[in-house]
């Protein structure tokens, strides 16, 4: 009897127990209070130790029952296109903006694929426009002016 490993499995679940852990880690620095009373540090604790535990059951079924997968070639054009866009967004967004910064930030990303037509990654870029502005400026109240000192009208 052959025994596959499962590769992207085992990848996958040693990047949630490493978040969890740093989770677990991060926690302890804070108070940690009782379960009726919790601290600050008791729901990253909870989260992170969650998490690493089914990282840990991830890495297992990878290691015990895996399959196997056959990766294709690498869209190197999508890979570019998004690090690029979020690279933009976070050297622009004091300069331009919230509002300009996220619809040319969403437009990049929605090119990132090439079955997207133009209309469509614009009409994209403004509903994701507006609903990341309602989110976080409106309904989190986060301090982002939503022009900035390039486009002050």
């Amino acid at each position: 009897m052959e025994r596959r490993r499962s590769f992207p499995d085992v990848l996958a679940g040693g990047i949630f127990v490493l978040i969890g852990g740093a989770f677990v880690v991060g926690s302890l620095s804070y108070e940690l209070g009782t379960p009726l009373r919790m601290g600050p540090g008791y729901f990253p604790l909870l989260v992170g130790a969650i998490l690493a535990a089914l990282g840990l059951a991830i890495v297992a079924k990878g290691l015990v029952a895996g399959e196997v997968v056959s990766f294709g070639s690498i869209p190197w054009r999508a890979v570019g296109v998004i690090v690029i866009a979020v690279v933009f967004f976070g050297y622009s967004v004091r300069r331009l903006g919230f509002v300009p910064t996220s619809a040319v930030t969403a437009f990049l990303i929605t090119l990132a694929s090439r079955r997207v037509r133009i209309l469509a990654a614009l009409a994209v870029a403004a509903g994701l426009t507006v609903a990341s502005t309602l989110i976080f400026v409106v309904g989190l109240q986060l301090r982002i002016p939503l022009w900035g000192p390039w486009l002050s009208f």
